[in-house]
């Protein structure tokens, strides 16, 4: 990965916002600029040059993982840290300030920030800088999702192995996540999703100890995290005999996700890609069940920018890698979802998730 290269970008940034730096304290964020994987630790990002913080735990990883910025290890809380180095190399009588992602520190850390900070330098509230060099995935960034995409698929192999009336969803998922392990995952891109017959009408609901119900649906959503890269995908399957209304629902539902890929490309904003989707529901006299957006983003983290849903304006660049994932919900009786990541090309875009969509009853 290009650290420096993804520096110098945030640089520009912060200096056409007037800043003297940037401190980046999420963690997804700090992943991106400088490598660093662990859970405590802080980037500021200067005009000439980065210097990373992080207590003595990270001490080997820090110098094993950070790439193109100063390592700073101690014994007290970064934010002190902080506020030490910058006492020790402000020099002058000119002003500093410095930038701080609003939308990631809390009220809290932003008290002890000021309190940290030497008579000067004035901390300022910034609008998100790193999140929109993340929107535009670099090549290496496109092949570690690939990889990412294709371990996460061969979950759904598993789970059609093991998934029968009868069966705990937690079981069901258990089986799904311990093979991730087995594969090389470094984790889950969330709780596994395993809902059955009433259940499968939550689009969020995670897998219970409910026994899997016959005449119903069971929507299956997952993913793994691989090169600290995330994959997002769902299908949707039938248990028992077959109704004429569950495979119309079904037909209908992938149609919607086939038209919404259908229409992604460049210059396309994400609200015409929503638009695709709805459509199609619409005319099968189902929209009203489709209560969630099409899709969004994916990359360091599950959910990230672009928004696909109704009116969003973000136009759509190659390079961006989104989730298409419409559903229909019937509280009470049950729901079908069906989930592609795809990345968006100079001519259109690439499908990611190799799995079929076809209609499966088991």
């Amino acid at each position: 990965m290009d650290y420096k290269l993804r520096q110098d970008k945030l640089r520009e940034r912060a200096g056409a916002a007037r800043l003297d730096a940037l401190l980046v304290s999420h963690l997804p964020n700090v992943h991106y600029l400088c490598g660093f994987t662990g859970s405590a630790g802080l980037l500021l990002v200067e005009a000439r040059g980065s210097v990373f913080f992080t207590d003595f735990r990270y001490d080997t990883q820090a110098h094993e993982e950070v790439k193109d910025a100063r390592i700073v290890i101690g014994r007290k809380p970064a934010l002190e840290l902080l506020g030490q180095h910058l006492s020790r190399k402000r020099k002058g009588s000119r002003s500093w300030i410095i930038g701080f992602e609003a939308e990631h520190l809390t009220i809290a850390e932003k008290k002890r920030l000021t309190r940290f900070l030497p008579s000067g330098i004035r901390a300022k509230d910034a609008a998100a800088m790193v999140e929109p060099l993340r929107l535009i995935k670099d090549d290496e960034e496109l092949a570690c999702i690939r990889e990412a995409v294709k371990l996460g698929a061969r979950l759904f192999d598993r789970a059609l192995e093991v998934l029968r009336v009868g069966v705990a969803e937690v079981d069901v998922a258990a089986e799904m996540e311990f093979m991730a392990r087995r594969t090389g995952a470094e984790g889950m891109s969330f709780p596994t999703i395993i809902a059955s017959g009433e259940r499968s009408a939550l689009p969020h609901g995670r897998a219970s100890a409910d026994p899997v119900p016959r005449g119903g649906f069971v929507v299956c959503d997952f993913g793994v995290i691989l090169g600290g890269y995330c994959s997002d995908q769902t299908r949707t399957v039938w248990v028992g005999p077959v109704s004429k209304e569950a495979r119309r629902v079904y037909d209908a539902v992938q149609e919607a996700q086939l038209a919404a890929t259908e229409a992604v490309r460049p210059g396309v904003t994400a609200g015409e890609v929503d638009a695709a989707a709805r459509n199609v529901l619409g005319k099968a006299g189902l929209a009203e069940y489709f209560t969630h957006s099409t899709g969004h983003g994916v990359g360091l983290e599950i959910h990230e920018a672009p928004r696909i849903a109704a009116g969003q304006k973000e136009v759509l660049q190659p390079g961006m890698v989104i989730t298409i994932e419409p559903g229909v919900y019937f509280a009470g009786k049950w729901g079908v979802r069906i989930e592609d990541m795809v990345a968006v090309t100079p001519t259109g875009c690439e499908v990611l998730t190799p799995t079929g969509k076809h209609f499966i009853a088991v």
